[in-house]
């Protein structure tokens, strides 16, 4: 005879009831307050499809603060927790996701490519358990690099900031040589992990008479864009970005997709994976419009004067 005590009967019915509401583990590589917008584009994403966070299922977030390294043991104690899903903000979370697990759903926003990276199979059909949304950031930096040599055109030196712990770091600077050669421009690369990596990016720049900086696309620097627009302003250097987020946080001009879109648009795929869609069924999603932002008042700042060819193709103008 099997015989449950009171307390074993509870525990089983704490975790029948825990089964009746999904959970969705959220794994990001930055930290909560720069990253609140994207978390509520995710929510409003998710209750597109009938879910509420604290209604009908729960959330568990876990934060690398911007330590990447950090990444695969908070994925593996996702897995550990058998959440339903896994919802990831960046490349290397996506990746610590797929290594941590072959059978919980992963759905992942990226800048990066995600078929050249090996995370998926194909961009029609990713295969497997993961599928997300794929930016294509990485992509732009010519199109970014093109953009700033024309709204500084007597720039002759150009520096680029890249995280080098980024999955696709070299890939972007190859681009990025590729496209100031053909301008006939003096690169150098910049390379910044941390906050104070940033400030000693910034230090370089002013010593090698930099005219003007790319910063590449990587989560840690939309995490410390408050940092990177004021190092900017304060060295009075024109500065292009990946993000609309920058510059409308003081930023001088932005190239990009619009990543609210593309986290709300990730809450939809975990509510349509949690509703029974294989997610190695559903197709990674791209951006098809791109945002061309310039703030003016920078500009101004500044002493640009921003030629007429960039105001006719802008999407938004900020005063």
């Amino acid at each position: 005879m099997i015989f449950l005590g009171g307390g074993a009967i509870t525990a089983v019915r704490t975790v029948r009831a825990q089964k009746t509401m999904p959970v969705i583990g959220f794994l990001a590589g930055t930290s909560p307050g720069p990253f609140a917008a994207f978390v509520a584009a995710f929510r409003e994403g998710l209750s597109q499809t009938g879910y509420v966070e604290g209604q009908n299922v729960a959330i568990e977030y876990r934060w690398a603060e911007d330590h990447y390294d950090r990444l695969p043991a908070l994925a593996a104690d996702l897995v550990e927790r058998t959440v339903d899903l896994i919802a990831t903000g960046s490349m290397p979370s996506a990746l610590a996701a797929k290594h941590a697990t072959s059978t919980i759903p992963v759905v992942f926003e990226t800048g990066v490519d995600p078929v050249k990276t090996g995370l998926v199979s194909s961009f029609a059909r990713p295969g497997g358990n993961l599928t997300g949304v794929c930016m294509l950031t990485a992509e732009l930096l010519p199109k970014q690099f093109e953009l700033l040599s024309e709204l500084v055109h007597q720039a002759s030196v150009i520096g680029l900031l890249v995280n080098p712990t980024s999955s696709n770091a070299e890939r972007m600077i190859s681009d990025v040589q590729e496209a100031a050669g053909s301008k006939g421009a003096h690169l150098d690369i910049l390379k910044a992990a941390t906050e104070t990596a940033i400030d000693g990016a910034f230090a370089a720049l002013v010593q090698l008479h930099a005219d003007a900086l790319v910063v590449a696309p990587d989560p840690f620097f939309v995490n410390r864009r408050g940092q990177l627009v004021a190092l900017a302003s304060r060295n009075s250097l024109p500065t292009i970005y990946p993000l609309r987020e920058f510059t409308a946080s003081g930023g001088l001009i932005s190239y990009g997709a619009n990543i609210t879109a593309a986290f709300r648009l990730l809450g939809t795929y975990a509510g349509r994976v949690l509703n029974g869609e294989k997610p190695g069924d559903l197709p990674i999603q791209q951006p098809t419009t791109f945002e061309l932002v310039i703030n003016l008042s920078t500009a101004k700042a500044l002493g640009l004067a921003v030629p007429q060819t960039i105001l006719a193709r802008a999407d938004e103008v900020i005063e």
